[in-house]
């Protein structure tokens, strides 16, 4: 299927263990389609796109040892001690030094996990395809790179409850709900939840978006807002290593954890 205008889409590589996740959004917000399928799947739908930003919930590459160099380190606030967070990628650092917690990326491919490696894959093809780093105005066609974990805990301004779990689950459901993104009203769910349903395990769970669904949204609704609040977006990171860009103006010093 082919869009004359933007279609913002979010990626997910699903940890490595189940198909890739991938959500397209339009410029309203509305859900174009949800894709569950290989990384070739994948691709030939992005081929269908004649202008897409593509946000990739993965690094973008192996880390390049940046947090050695001393002149890097002293440009970040506050410098790190020495000798400390030096195998962490810029981005990294700073997002951990916020209570936003994320695993850092090594520095050689073959010692990464499964999904970072398909996520280096999906970087790299796009990459042929002639998607450029975001931000690139003369560019149709761009990529950035997304931690959903950072992306919800500073839209809620707290660490939101662990994506496995339905409160969690529900939690970030209605916070896409309430940005106007076409989701389900999540509280359709606790309306729908009965003494009889509790007993039987028949709760109504085809409400909820699971939590790969879920990061590949607010990876696409990521992609949406840094080019439509081209001045309300943050990134953290070093170009030369990733940035990483989160859907908020300003990040605050410390977030909390969930309760």
């Amino acid at each position: 299927m082919l869009f004359n205008q933007n279609t913002f889409l979010g990626i997910d590589p699903t940890a490595g263990k189940r198909p890739l996740t991938f959500i397209a959004l339009d410029q309203n917000l509305h859900i174009l389609t949800i894709g569950h399928g290989s990384l070739e799947e994948a691709l030939a739908f992005i081929a269908g796109q004649s202008r897409a930003v593509i946000a990739v919930c993965s690094p973008s590459r192996t880390n390049m040892g940046l947090m050695k160099q001393e002149e890097i380190r002293q440009k970040l606030s506050p410098p790190p001690r020495l000798g400390r967070w030096t195998n962490y990628r810029v981005a990294e650092y700073q997002l951990r030094r916020m209570h936003i917690n994320i695993p850092y990326t090594p520095s050689e491919e073959k010692d990464c996990p499964r999904w970072m490696k398909i996520g280096f894959k999906i970087f790299q093809r796009i990459k042929k395809m002639g998607y450029k780093a975001f931000p690139s105005d003369e560019a149709a066609n761009q990529y950035l790179e997304v931690y959903p974990h950072a992306c919800y805990t500073a839209l809620l301004e707290k660490n939101p409850y662990p994506k496995q779990s339905i409160e969690g689950r529900l939690q970030r459901q209605l916070l896409l709900y309430e940005n106007n993104i076409n989701v389900t009203d999540p509280m359709r769910f606790l309306e729908e939840i009965t003494r009889h349903r509790i007993i039987t395990g028949s709760l109504p769970m085809d409400f909820i978006l699971s939590p790969e669904e879920l990061d590949a949204l607010i990876a696409a609704y990521t992609a949406w807002w840094v080019i439509n609040k081209p001045d309300k977006y943050t990134s953290v990171g070093d170009p030369q290593e990733g940035l990483v860009f989160i859907p908020v103006a300003e990040l605050k010093s410390r977030y909390q954890p969930a309760k």
